[in-house]
């Protein structure tokens, strides 16, 4: 088990890590080994976590999130698989963490009179303004 909160956990047989090779300038390194890894974890798994929470965290995934219902994390930017395997487990408890948050329900507010009043003479001076920049009208 992985803590995230002290009453959630990730369930290890929900991950599944995958090494490939890393994309972009490194030389024969980069060519030969295969450092970045794939880490797949399954939001409908073994892992026990309330339905908000879990709908909240396929909604923070966004793109990440396959539609057999796993969220995908690659992680390349380190040149060795502990340290890229770290960062990707790392990435996912904080999406996790980041999910357990219940956002606090907006209260609506009125707008003060005196914010009122003042928008509408703002507003009458601006139309005054520009009624007087008009031509004249000839009147026969």
């Amino acid at each position: 088990m992985i803590p995230v909160t002290p009453s959630l956990a990730l369930d290890e047989r929900d991950l599944e890590e995958r090494f490939i090779r890393a994309a972009g300038p490194g030389g024969q390194n980069v060519n030969k080994v295969s450092t970045a890894v794939e880490l797949r974890f399954n939001v409908n798994g073994y892992t026990e976590m309330p339905d908000d929470v879990r709908a909240r965290l396929e909604r923070l995934a966004g793109r990440r999130l396959t539609l057999d219902g796993e969220i995908v994390i690659r992680a390349d930017a380190h040149r060795t698989q502990d340290r890229n395997r770290s960062e990707a487990l790392a990435r996912l408890v904080a999406l996790v963490e980041q999910a357990t948050h219940r956002p606090k329900p907006r209260k609506p507010t009125k707008v003060p009179k005196a914010q009122k009043q003042k928008r509408l003479e703002h507003k009458a001076k601006r139309g005054s303004i520009k009624a007087n920049r008009a031509r004249p009208r000839h009147e026969d």
